[in-house]
């Protein structure tokens, strides 16, 4: 029997992408210039559309706000349902992607100057891909959409790219492919023992399975969501991608794809083999921390703009997979802001560096200086994205990072405050490369060259480019200062995936306990003090 909840909105978000898409890309390239206005309008109503509908909203007793459920096909006489499902664990993740779409189009767009129409119809493709892949619930209908991002991302990089754009696009794919047949094996095998590839049968197929067998099926699904997040040592692709792919396609990459390893971790992997993801705890938490670590040193050896944000990406996402490896409320919830908050922040350093690329064209930090000076509208733009990238308080970043530190040092685990202490100047080694490239490029003494990057320009950020930056923002700020409108939403979707992993009891967080924390703790305290006063 069909179960539809919402008037199919799901399913409209997933395919009027795919259907404006596949039109845009039927119209010949000598209409690239009108292509482009018609992805921009296509991708901002998708956005508009999404933000109407699905805000505000209240989620039913099992946390779901929208559900659209049907069978499809048989597969290894295994039934595979169209199962969409929205809630507050996927909630801001499928309006961030709806939101950087349109701005992301609408940032690069004197970037791409060949057959451009074909470059943003690709563009509106990915988002139906990734859309799919944020609300697919049943695991195989998932590997479709998981798989189908490669593809438009793959051309994107390795026919708009940079000189290296082909070995970048290669690796690209040879890592994330590579990683996802071997989770289609492990998929596959649950699906068998199951009879189904719905997650909550896996997970009660799971109970009665040998523990060695519950590892490696973690290990199996760990593999390909670790290559997108991208941990240490499978991160190797991304700077690579990243600095060779258009501006639109940086930011993407960082904005949300990055985001799909961290979420089918959350999603997936832990709720389906809770046991086996506890047991790699600690293994994930020193991988996490050297990826915080060694790519903030890296970071700070770059001469690239674009690849000193790149590594930067390594190290910020690092803290997403310290949250999860911590197994508290308030570390998972740090992680799921971290990768809002990295997707705004670093999304939009990718595009203010692209609107420098397409002025000067260097990325080199020696060939500019004096940069504040010639377009100060561009540097205000530039500060306060940085400030949010390393963390300082009241922006987006800071509570991010605060949270998964705090969650990790509470964690019940023996290795949690010391962990969380040497991850923490992660923290301080970003404030040093980013505001190192700042004071250089921007305040450094000006290149004398006549081809220097500064020499060229000669014009601040336009009305556009205005447009762009603006609503990334008033987001970095309304982050900073009001982050419970992000994880209100999806603190009883955590709490609840994380139950079954009986992980050791946290000790009392630090700060920035969520409201229904508080209010547990507030209940224990009266109870405790109304036993007392009877004694």
């Amino acid at each position: 029997m069909n179960h539809w909840i919402g008037n199919n909105i799901l399913t409209f978000l997933i395919f009027a992408p795919l259907f404006w898409g596949l039109l845009l890309l039927a119209l010949p390239n000598k209409l690239s210039l009108f292509t482009k206005y018609l992805a921009l309008i296509g991708s901002l109503g998708i956005f508009v559309i999404a933000a109407m509908r699905l805000l505000p909203l209240e989620p039913n007793n099992e946390g779901v706000m929208f559900s659209e459920l049907a069978p499809m096909f048989t597969l290894l006489n295994i039934p595979v349902e169209y199962h969409l499902s929205l809630d507050g664990l996927n909630l801001w993740l499928v309006l961030l992607t709806a939101f950087l779409v349109p701005i992301s189009i609408a940032g690069a767009w004197n970037s791409v100057k060949d057959r451009s129409g074909s470059f943003f119809a690709l563009f509106i493709l990915l988002e139906c891909a990734m859309l799919g892949a944020l609300l697919a619930r049943d695991l195989f209908l998932f590997y479709i959409f998981w798989e189908a991002m490669l593809i438009p991302m793959y051309f994107l990089i390795g026919v708009w790219g940079g000189p290296e754009r082909k070995y970048a696009a290669n690796k690209f794919m040879i890592f994330t492919l590579a990683g996802s047949l071997l989770w289609l094996v492990a998929l596959l095998y649950l699906a068998v023992n199951a009879q189904s590839f719905s997650p909550g049968d896996m997970a009660q197929k799971v109970i009665n399975m040998p523990f060695s067998a519950q590892c490696w099926l973690y290990l199996a699904f760990a593999l390909a969501f670790a290559i997108k997040v991208p941990l240490f040592p499978l991160h190797t692709w991304l700077p690579d991608a990243h600095t060779e792919a258009p501006t639109a396609g940086s930011a993407i990459l960082a904005g949300v794809l990055l985001k799909m390893g961290g979420y089918g971790f959350l999603r997936f992997a832990i709720p389906i083999l809770p046991a086996a993801a506890l047991h790699y705890a600690k293994h994930f938490a020193i991988l996490a921390l050297i990826a915080i670590i060694y790519g903030a040193l890296v970071a700070m050896a770059q001469k690239d703009i674009k690849k000193l944000v790149a590594y930067s990406s390594v190290s910020h996402m690092g803290f997403v997979m310290l949250g999860i490896a911590s197994f508290t409320v308030i570390g998972a919830q740090g992680a799921m802001m971290q990768m809002l908050s990295h997707g705004v922040s670093t999304g939009a350093l990718f595009l203010l560096v692209g609107m420098l690329y397409d002025r000067a064209h260097t990325r080199m930090i020696t060939d500019f200086g004096g940069v504040a000076s010639r377009m100060p509208i561009f540097t205000f733009f530039f500060i306060v994205v940085t400030l949010s990238s390393i963390g300082l308080p009241l922006t987006n970043g800071f509570i991010g990072e605060f949270l998964v530190l705090n969650g990790t040092f509470v964690s019940g685990f023996s290795w949690g405050r010391v962990v969380a202490v040497i991850a923490s100047s992660g923290i301080l080694l970003g404030a040093v490369y980013m505001l190192w490239m700042v004071k250089r490029v921007f305040w450094g003494p000006e290149n004398a060259s006549p081809g220097s990057g500064t020499a060229h320009l000669t014009a601040d950020l336009n009305v556009r480019e205005i447009a762009v930056m603006t609503p990334l923002v008033v987001l970095i700020f309304w982050m900073g200062l009001h982050h419970i409108t992000f994880t209100g939403a999806s603190e009883p979707c955590v709490t609840r995936l994380l139950e079954d992993a009986e992980a050791p009891p946290p000790a009392r967080a630090l700060f920035f306990n969520t409201p229904d924390q508080t209010q547990k703790d507030t209940q224990q305290d009266t109870q405790q003090d109304t036993q007392q006063g009877a004694q």
